[in-house]
């Protein structure tokens, strides 16, 4: 571990005795940080890689980050060093953005947006990781607060948060993602929830290209055999980073066919929120290797991971490095 930051001792901030949904509302900006890389996992189910990734480094904790991703948000910045992007369906039919990050810790990630109710049963399974977002509806806050989870808005992390003055509000907030991780020493650390990595599994079958739809949103994976990993394109623009340009490209991508229905809440436009529910099972297909396997998926209960198993009923291996997910309606 010599050589390698960690997240740090801080304790979290004084609050003054403010009631915490008066917290959890609130906004504030703040300044800049500097790169975390993470440690070795200790998972022993994986042998002591990552259970993320697959790869040597794990890192110590948990920290997801609530990432806009409608075109006034793009390109984002921090992507390309996370272990695990998700996408989901939000208000209108677009789409957002939840991505894990534990074994590197970048300096900036964003733009940062609110938390939906989906993200309290999706990040059970992480344990108790932390959670960055810009803030959420009232009538979300209590459940959020119960949630098995780190908060991590602006108002509880006056320091952790930048606002960028050459993009509109609301998508210029940013997260400095190490001053985040050292105010939650107490998040989990990485842990198995249920992925698998290892050679290319049989069968498949060759792909270039697939595309994955919402409503008013669409993500379309093109195979790079130069790279090795899947080109991400996000409404038929090339998606990189903010910071030089580099392409998002996973080593391994997920389409994951989940429950998506209207929960009760709405966005200030009067829109319904959407609630992706990602315990239970059903049909998936991944993406490795310029190949895509057919698979089903099995979450029994919201503190159990997610396992990816072939038509045999095998557990089906991923390509070490980044894994996206896109959640996406059921046919």
């Amino acid at each position: 571990m010599a050589g390698r930051r960690r997240w740090g001792p801080a304790g979290r901030p004084a609050y003054g005795g403010a009631p915490r949904r008066a917290v959890l509302a609130a906004a504030v900006a703040v300044t800049a940080g500097a790169a975390l890389p993470g440690c070795r996992s200790q998972d022993e189910g994986l042998g002591g890689a990552s259970p993320f990734t697959g790869q040597d480094d794990g890192g110590d904790h948990v920290l997801a980050v609530k990432v806009d991703n409608v075109a006034a948000a793009r390109p984002q910045t921090g992507l390309d060093h996370a272990d695990i992007v998700y996408t989901e369906q939000v208000e209108a039919g677009l789409s957002r953005i939840l991505a894990v990050f534990a074994s590197d810790i970048p300096a900036t990630v964003g733009p940062v947006r609110s938390a939906r109710e989906s993200d309290i049963e999706l990040l059970h399974q992480f344990g108790r990781p932390a959670l960055a977002f810009s803030g959420a509806q009232r009538k979300l806050l209590p459940a959020l607060e119960a949630a098995p989870l780190e908060l991590l808005p602006p108002a509880r992390l006056p320091d952790g948060f930048v606002r960028d003055g050459g993009r509109r509000a609301p998508h210029n907030l940013y997260l400095k993602a190490r001053t985040a991780a050292r105010a939650a020493p107490a998040a989990s650390a990485p842990r198995d929830i249920g992925f698998r990595f290892g050679d290319p599994p049989g069968g498949g079958r060759e792909t270039r290209e697939e595309t994955v739809g919402y409503p008013a949103a669409r993500f379309t994976f093109t195979w790079s055999a130069d790279r090795g990993r899947w080109l991400v394109v996000m409404d038929g623009t090339p998606a990189r980073t903010a910071d030089g340009g580099t392409r998002l490209a996973p080593a391994t991508v997920v389409i994951q066919h989940v429950a998506v229905r209207a929960s009760r809440f709405r966005d200030r436009g009067g829109s319904v929120t959407p609630f992706t529910g990602t315990v239970g099972s059903g049909r998936a297909r991944v993406l490795r290797d310029g190949k895509a396997y057919e698979a089903r998926w099995s979450r029994p209960g919201p503190q159990q991971g997610t396992t990816f198993t072939d038509p045999d009923g095998q557990r089906l291996p991923f390509a070490r490095g980044q894994v996206w997910v896109a959640l996406v309606p059921e046919d």
